[in-house]
């Protein structure tokens, strides 16, 4: 079975921790503007607190992506290699 990826599973928890205070407040009537933004302070401090590490990992996992310490390789980039090596080493295939 795949692993979830780290960014989803924190945004996933990001979005929980608005989602479910804003859905408590809005049933004690608070409006819907001013409920918005108090579950907004309240996931941003929840978020801060407990997922240091996932937001971490996300971080990681993002400069890894950012700075490659080798660039992916193309599939044509190989062969066309391999033909410049052949013609270089003066083994170039008979022209059709």
């Amino acid at each position: 079975m795949k692993a979830v990826p780290a960014w989803l599973v924190f945004t996933v928890l990001r979005v929980l921790m608005f989602a479910v205070p804003f859905v408590i407040l809005s049933l004690l009537g608070i409006e819907g503007w001013l409920a918005a933004l108090l579950a907004a302070v309240i996931g941003l401090c929840l978020s801060y607190i407990f997922l240091r590490a996932r937001r971490d990992t996300v971080a990681r996992g993002l400069y890894a992506v950012r700075h490659r310490d080798k660039e992916p390789v193309h599939p044509d980039a190989e062969s066309e290699d391999a033909a410049v090596d052949r013609a270089e080493a003066g083994h170039t295939p008979p022209a059709p």
